[in-house]
């Protein structure tokens, strides 16, 4: 079994969902980062006891060599959409896509079959291969 799906094992104990990890490096440290999601929203205690229950598990089996710091937070208003049940989760939404012509694409989330994202634009309805995809986020209009 993955680490991943022992994370996401711990994530779901407190009635969550894991959305995604991620390992970064920032200031010279690296930090594995887990994002969860769940209905009513994801407060700072709850972060606190994901981060506590997977600290001992993640000493065992650790996601990444060497030191690193854990981090478990919502992905945010703006998050990155990298897999298909990012998309899913993400209907209804505003996108950004950066597309591997260099093309920037914006437009509400209307779905995602067969391997692509579903979005109305400015031109109408437009679909767009995850393949030719190599950025997508959700924006917020502030």
């Amino acid at each position: 079994m993955s680490v991943e799906e022992e994370v996401k094992k711990v994530v779901e104990s407190h009635g969550a969902k894991l959305y995604d990890t991620e390992t970064v490096s920032e200031d010279g440290r690296t930090v594995y980062r887990v994002y969860i999601l769940k209905d009513g929203g994801v407060d700072l205690d709850l972060c606190a006891d994901i981060s506590r229950d997977l600290s001992p598990m993640l000493d065992v089996y650790p996601p990444v060599s060497g030191p690193y710091y854990l981090e478990v937070s919502s992905p945010g208003v703006e998050r990155t959409l990298k897999k298909p049940e990012h998309f899913l989760l993400s209907v209804g939404s505003d996108v950004r896509l950066k597309l591997s012509s260099g093309e920037s694409v914006k437009g509400k989330l209307v779905g995602f079959e067969d391997g692509k994202v579903l979005l109305e634009t400015s031109a109408g309805e437009e679909a767009f291969p995850l393949s030719q995809i190599r950025k997508a986020r959700t924006y917020y209009e502030w």
